[in-house]
This record gives structure tokens, C-alpha cells and sequence, in this order.
């Protein structure tokens, strides 16, 4: 094991995989000599050259629909989206095109593509650059949704995205780069689709991922000196998600949170809270709750703390919950 920051996993588990495949390869704007945005890809162009880290103009539909085409032809490209909002200029080439291939191809065809773009407001980064996109793209069959929460987990599920045959979406936390966790050595994976217990607990179950996760263990913290046993359950992988795992933990604990930043409607706790309760109607002592962003775009200033969840608003849906 070893201590890294997130934005170190994820350009370590790059180099790690394109070294190992030489079909895996990367393309975004300034992810050579910039090294990105959010300064992720540092040193990667040094060590593997310009074929392989290949700079793209200000054209998320255009280099977005020519990773897929290459992926089809036998490539592994991972595509850097500056900032996760900008999925909607690229929305063709993901959800019509790379989530559909598969299928319409009869299973023939792969489509082995990683699509990383930095989610999520913290930053006062305005109206087109804070939104978490979940929401928005879980309604695509054939799309895999990954958001990470921790060091490890960045490490486990990159590489199983990127050895995945079939198109990934890989959220990042921009408000996460800097956070720091232990990392397991060697080859280290996690399947896609399978939930993480964080935290077993017995009177509720809260489902949340990210800097919702976050805030979601400060605020059991505060409810456990109420005598509350909080289990708490990281989806990791959006879509598909852990259904059976959920299901358990609903019918262990009778109720069950769903945290997530982005707007409560249209949101994956709606999706969520229906699947469980279809499961679980007869095991569920109170219906399952939603703690979600306000249906409201993200201004700059200081609105953001007023527009999502924090620690003390999940906190108090807990002792709702159990009252």
C-alpha cells in the first residue's frame, strides 16, 4: 500500500495501463504539456510521445466521435472531457453512437472506450462547468457510469474501464483531486457494477458516492452521539448499478438515503428509490428519502453551499428518518 493523492492514482493507472497495452492511448484538450485542466496527465506525453497523447482542438463532438471510431477499429482511447458538463457537446458520439454499437452490431462490434470528464461544483465554477452529469446520463443502455470516491477505488475501477469492451463514462470529482488515500501495489481491480459497504450499520442505509460520500461520513459522525447505527453503501459504479446489494442493506436496515449532488429530479435517487422499493415495499419501515442538489442551475458566487447537500442537511434527514 501506498499514500497517493487522487489525481496521482489516476496518472499513475494511466501510465500502468498504457504500458501494459499499447493500444491504450489518450486524447483531450491540453492533456499533453498542460497536462490538462486540472493538471492530471502531468509527465504522460514526456514518457509515451504525441501519437500516443494526442492534443485535440476546442471540438468535444468532433475528437469524441473519432475515439469511437478508432475504438471499434481495435483501439483503447481515454478521452479527457475538460469538465463533465461538456458530455452535452458530445452527447452524438457517446449516447447515439459508442452506447448503441454493441447492440446494433448483434454483439459483434466493441467499443472499448473511456470517456474521463471532472463532475461537480466546489470550485465557483459557474453554470457550465459545475453540473454532475449522472443524471443526465444514466438513461443510455450500453453506457457504463463509474464515479469513484476514493484513492483505491479510482485505481480499481480505471483499469477495469479501460479494459472494458465496452464504452465507459469515468466521473471525477473536481473538488477530489487532492484528496489523499491508501493505494493497494501491483495490478489492482475492481469489477464495474458492484457497490462498496463502507460502514455496516442497523436503523438506516445511505447510499451516496464523492464529496457526497464525504460529507456523508461527517454527518454520521454526528448522528452516532444520538445512539443511530448508519450503514453506508458507495455505489461506485452508477450504471448499471448494484441493485442486490442495496436490497440487502434495505431490507436489513428498513430505511435507506439516497445523497447525491446533482438536481432531485431527473436524479439517480429517484431510479434508485424505485428499484429498492419495487424489492422491498414490505421490508421498508419508512419510505426511501432523497437528499439531493436543488432544481436549480449553479451560479457563480457564494450559492453553492445553499443549492446542495452538506453535512448538516444529511444529518438531519437521518433523525428524520429514524424518529
Amino acid at each position: 500500500m501506498s499514500k497517493k493523492s487522487i489525481s496521482q492514482v489516476i496518472n499513475a493507472t494511466l501510465c500502468e495501463e498504457m504500458t501494459r497495452d499499447k493500444d491504450v492511448y489518450l486524447m483531450g484538450e491540453d492533456i499533453g504539456l498542460c497536462a490538462g485542466c486540472f493538471g492530471v496527465t502531468k509527465g504522460i506525453i514526456e514518457q509515451f510521445g504525441e501519437e500516443r497523447v494526442i492534443e485535440t482542438p476546442i471540438a468535444e463532438a468532433g475528437f469524441c466521435a473519432m475515439a469511437v471510431g478508432s475504438a471499434v477499429a481495435g483501439k483503447r482511447p481515454v478521452v479527457e472531457l475538460m469538465f463533465a458538463d461538456f458530455c452535452s457537446l458530445a452527447f452524438n458520439a457517446i449516447v447515439m453512437e459508442a452506447a448503441k454499437i454493441r447492440y446494433v452490431s448483434g454483439g459483434t462490434a466493441k467499443v472499448p472506450i473511456v470517456f474521463r470528464a471532472a463532475q461537480g461544483a466546489g470550485g465557483h465554477f459557474g453554470l457550465q462547468h459545475s453540473n454532475c452529469v449522472e443524471g443526465w446520463m444514466m438513461n443510455a443502455p450500453g453506457l457504463t457510469i463509474v464515479s469513484p470516491s476514493t484513492a483505491a477505488d479510482y485505481k480499481g475501477l480505471l483499469k477495469s474501464a479501460i479494459r472494458s469492451d465496452n464504452p465507459v463514462l469515468f466521473l471525477e470529482h473536481k473538488m477530489m483531486y487532492g484528496t489523499k488515500g491508501e493505494v493497494p501495489d501491483g495490478d489492482y481491480t475492481i469489477p464495474l457494477g458492484k457497490a462498496d459497504v463502507v460502514k455496516a450499520g442497523n436503523d438506516v442505509t445511505i447510499i451516496a458516492s464523492q464529496l457526497m460520500r464525504t460529507y456523508t461520513e461527517a454527518a454520521i459522525k454526528e448522528v452516532e452521539k444520538d445512539g443511530i447505527s448508519v450503514e453506508l453503501i458507495d455505489p461506485r459504479t452508477i450504471l448499471p448499478f448494484d441493485i442486490e446489494t442495496f436490497v440487502a442493506s434495505a431490507r436489513k436496515t428498513g430505511r435507506v438515503i439516497v445523497v447525491h449532488e446533482h438536481p432531485l429530479t431527473g436524479g439517480i435517487g429517484g431510479e434508485y428509490a424505485s428499484a429498492i422499493t419495487e424489492q422491498c415495499f414490505a421490508d421498508l419501515k419508512k419510505p426511501v428519502k432523497r437528499v439531493a442538489g436543488a432544481d436549480i442551475s449553479v451560479g457563480m458566487g457564494d450559492v453553492e453551499p445553499h443549492i446542495f447537500p452538506t453535512a448538516a442537511s444529511i444529518a438531519a434527514a437521518i433523525r428524520d428518518i429514524v424518529k
